[in-house]
């Protein structure tokens, strides 16, 4: 029976994985490396990476301070609205990813709620890096969140107690007490959060307006190329996210395979 699951799952993870991951690559290397590299070089590319680099690097330190601050407040504290907030915290998960889009375009667009007095003080969040900003951080939000909360639950608060006992102050006990049994979990939402939000496509794809080399994310890009039938540029594109994703899993493994003490 173990080795009859053990071929399930390596047959799923054959199938759904690594079949496409390898299809990706072979379409995008299809028609030579300076094809592929080309693809890459081209102004609308670069715009894209560049984009969604940006994007990533703003979205990606702001859900690590709200996922550590929200983690730190339902695990350590209780109080009225505790689950509320747990609720809260958890619906963007419940919320596609195109309605979010949809609900900021209301919010901010010309004829949104907030729309004219943007528009009158010239502040433009639809259709820029703004709105591409907040579209990401909110699809991403829950993401370091639901690894630290789980964790800090399971390891109560009987060390923090006692560092605060013995005279230390809140961020002092913070720094080295909470966050040094955390790490490898916020490690690895760190990481899952930077390829969510480097992969999204439904939220910044309402908000962006779709213009080449100013608001298309590199997902973006990909459909483009896609819709153009420029096949082999379209996975050269889509290979850079894949690489991303390959990483992602990697490093987590890696830096913890490195620090374990050697027997």
């Amino acid at each position: 029976m173990r080795w009859i699951l053990v071929g399930i799952a390596a047959l799923f993870l054959a199938a759904f994985l690594v079949v496409p991951l390898v299809a990706v690559f072979a379409q995008a290397l299809r028609e030579g490396a300076g094809v592929y590299l080309a693809a890459l070089s081209e102004p609308a590319a670069r715009a894209a990476v560049t984009l969604t680099l940006i994007v990533a690097a703003i979205a990606v330190p702001v859900n690590v301070l709200y996922g550590l601050a929200a983690a730190w407040a339902v695990s350590k504290f209780s109080f009225p609205g505790r689950h509320a907030l747990m609720t809260l915290i958890d619906l963007p998960f419940s919320v596609s990813p195109v309605v979010a889009g949809m609900l900021f375009v209301l919010l901010f667009g010309a004829r949104g709620f907030f729309g004219p007095y943007l528009s009158e003080h010239g502040i433009k969040i639809i259709f820029a890096l703004p709105g591409i900003v907040l579209a990401t951080i909110f699809v991403t939000s829950p993401i370091i969140a639901r690894e630290l909360i789980p964790l800090m639950q399971s390891q109560g608060s009987e060390e923090e107690e006692a560092a605060l006992t013995l005279g230390a102050s809140g961020w002092r006990t913070f720094l080295h007490v909470s966050l040094p049994k955390v790490r490898w979990a916020l490690l690895y939402g760190t990481l899952l959060c930077t390829a969510r939000a480097m992969g999204e496509f439904g939220a910044v794809s309402v908000v962006s307006g779709h213009i080449r080399g100013r608001t298309m994310t590199l997902p973006l890009h990909v459909e483009v190329l896609y819709n153009e039938y420029r096949t082999t540029a379209a996975f050269a594109a889509a290979s850079v996210l894949t690489l991303v994703a390959v990483f992602t899993l990697a490093v987590p493994f890696l830096v913890e395979r490195r620090s374990r003490p050697l027997v």
